[in-house]
């Protein structure tokens, strides 16, 4: 069984005055324009010439990764003449489609229902359908890299370190299988399509972990571990999700999503898991793979507790299929066949780049300048505990990619084009499906012949009008879909609650769910739902106004009366979060009217929220709730 191994490289390598001499010498022959054949398709099936670099020939392009990513991104650059190199530590290319087995692939369409994710994605696509066979899928990516001329595959080869001349990468130390010692591959550029990003952080690039942008630091997706099973009846099956009288379920070809109800009284032996309604594919040999079970407290980065993860994952399979057996129509004879190599990891490390992804410009459907791809996929955040169900924070018509997204802070020369780029946590729900993430690894691809035959760096390329407008014409002409557009309203904007919603939205504190509904009129249920919004925001005004050396904004305690929250008692509450626990601090001898006064001076009762306070006694609604601690959030920040 082929176990994934962590990468574990030093932060810096040091390398030789004469290797640093190599790379000028190399960076001076490509801004001279001396390096033959790149920029162009190669001729006659022969390679270009890959560039002189420390006396010896090296590559235009190193990509870091044999994940679908990493396969666009090597094809991508390969077809624009420069010389490539595809790095994976395992014995085959596809990673998470193949030796993750997760075969069911999440569509981007937009809003007239075209595919979003043509390119590379496309060729796949039209090649192996959804719920693809794992072998055809393997052999599909090594016979589309063999066939390019320009691009070399070394495969069971681990990435040691990468190479480093100040804060530019320059290559990457690797170690073959079977080698006696690790030897050094000099490049121009370095493409990291590892999932978590390995090469950037060991590199010295910037990131936040799992949560930690919105407040919710040590919380990360669970991961799943995919397994195999035989003996199920797809008839039966897909007959039972078509009539289960449930909209979120159903069959398409070989694909279906349902048992929703079915799963919930499933009890995991391990504490620590859960086993959610499956995503289902059906293989030719009419097998199923199914992703359902989610793993808890799972360090992807930590050897250790990833071999953990899946043999926890092994011993609770066995009680999923006996459950589904007596439950799931059509499982009455389900045997196990097999479990992934590899576990679905959903979230690590998130870079900072020279653009982050927000949340904001997602579910806003914000297109940019530097566009070099669309998505549309829900924002589902997967549970992080047991206790959780997950959420979908909203579903957007069409966003655009930033080609600043796959740049790093720091360290120069160097892409990421994996889920790991520099999108927020909660964007990342969205942006880290497959096929996003191979349009991104094209265009990374491209950039590289680019970079070679002007001898920039990718952070100029990244705030250049001119050559963003050379890498969008590239695109194009290789398949992709690009477009410039006017974002498509959504309904929710023009609600009178959304600017503060919008700010505890970034929070994942306001979830639209699959309607982008925000139910900002409903009524709060009770004291408790005021609560917990309100001591997670003060919570994350703290930590965050800590350095200044103020009062910490006292946790609030749902003393009242009786469960009904209304608008006097909601904005009583944010006047002593406001001031700091150091005014209104006796609810009983504090006047209505001093509370708003106090409130309008604060500037946190702005004259566009203010109106829909009037009525003190009213009951408090979501958009009240909401609205005003948006407002709260911004004043104490700006404060």
């Amino acid at each position: 069984m082929i176990m994934r191994k962590a990468i574990y490289v030093p932060i810096k390598t040091l390398i030789s005055k004469a290797t640093a001499l190599g790379l000028a010498a190399a960076l001076f022959l490509i801004t001279s324009g001396m390096l033959a054949g790149c920029g162009s398709s190669s001729q006659d099936n022969n390679p270009v010439q890959g560039p002189i670099i420390d006396g010896e020939e090296g590559y235009h392009v190193i990509i870091a990764g044999g994940e679908p990513e990493g396969v666009a991104a090597a094809l991508s650059a390969a077809r624009n003449g420069v010389r490539a190199l595809l790095v994976e530590e395992s014995d085959a290319l596809g990673g998470l489609m193949t030796l993750g087995m997760l075969n069911f692939l999440d569509q981007n369409h937009g809003p007239e229902g075209e595919l979003l994710t043509r390119g590379i994605f496309l060729e796949f696509y039209e090649s192996l359908g959804n719920a693809f066979d794992i072998d055809e899928a393997k052999e599909w990516f090594l016979e589309k890299c063999n066939d390019e001329p320009n691009l070399t595959v070394m495969l069971n080869t681990e990435i040691v370190a990468p190479v480093l001349v100040g804060n530019t990468i320059s290559g990457l130390e690797i170690m073959q299988k079977g080698a006696s010692a690790p030897q050094v591959i000099r490049s121009l550029t370095v493409i990291d399509a590892t999932a978590d990003g390995d090469i950037a952080a060991a590199a010295g690039a910037p990131y936040t972990v799992g949560g930690e942008d919105r407040g919710a630091h040590g919380y990360k997706q669970g991961v799943t571990l995919v397994f195999e099973v035989s003996g199920v009846d797809w008839s039966v099956l897909a007959n039972h999700i078509n009539n289960d009288g449930n909209p979120n379920t159903g069959v398409s070809g070989n694909a279906a999503w349902g048992y929703n109800e079915e799963v919930r009284d499933f009890t995991p032996t391990d504490s620590n898991m859960r086993y959610r309604a499956p995503n289902i594919a059906r293989l030719t040999n009419g097998n199923l793979l199914l992703n359902g079970l989610i793993i808890f407290g799972v360090d992807a980065h930590d050897p250790d507790s990833y071999a953990e993860g899946i043999a926890r994952g092994q011993r609770e399979i066995p009680h999923i299929i006996e459950y589904m057996r007596r439950n799931f129509p059509g499982f009455e004879n389900a045997v196990f066949v097999q479990h992934a190599p590899r576990l679905y990891v959903r979230e690590t490390r998130h870079f900072i780049g020279e653009y982050r992804l927000t949340i904001t410009d997602v579910l806003e459907n914000r297109d940019h300048w530097d566009r070099i791809g669309h998505g549309s996929y829900p924002v589902d955040v997967q549970a992080t505990s047991p206790g959780e169900t997950g959420n979908v924070i909203g579903v957007p018509d069409i966003y655009s990619i930033p080609f600043r997204c796959l740049i790093p802070l720091e360290i120069d020369q160097l892409l990421i084009t994996s889920r790991s780029a520099s999108y927020d946590s909660l964007p990342h729900g969205s942006t880290r499906v497959i096929p996003v993430g191979m349009v991104s690894g094209e265009a990374g691809g491209a950039a590289v012949a680019y970079i070679v035959e002007h001898g920039v760096t990718f952070r100029q390329m990244g705030h250049d009008t001119d050559a963003i407008q050379w890498l969008q014409n590239r695109l194009i002409s290789q398949g992709a879909y690009l477009v410039e557009y006017e974002p498509p309203r959504v309904a929710v904007m023009d609600h009178w609650a959304y600017p503060g919603m919008a700010v505890m939205r970034e929070f994942g504190m306001a979830a639209g769910g699959y309607t982008n509904d925000y139910r900002l009129d409903a009524e709060v249920p009770s004291r408790w739902a005021l609560q917990n919004r309100i001591n997670d925001m003060m919570k994350i005004i703290n930590e965050r106004t800590a350095y200044r050396g103020q009062n910490r904004v006292p946790i609030w305690e749902a003393n009242l009366d009786s469960d009904v929250v209304t608008v006097s008692q909601l904005l009583l509450t944010v006047a002593q979060c406001a001031s700091r626990g150091e005014i209104f601090t006796d609810a009983n001898d504090t006047d209505a009217n001093e509370v708003e006064s106090y409130l309008i001076e604060r500037g946190i009762l702005s004259n566009s929220i203010l109106p829909h306070f009037s009525d003190p006694d009213a009951i408090a609604t979501y958009g009240h709730v909401l609205s005003v601690l948006g407002s709260l959030y911004t004043v104490l920040m700006e404060s």
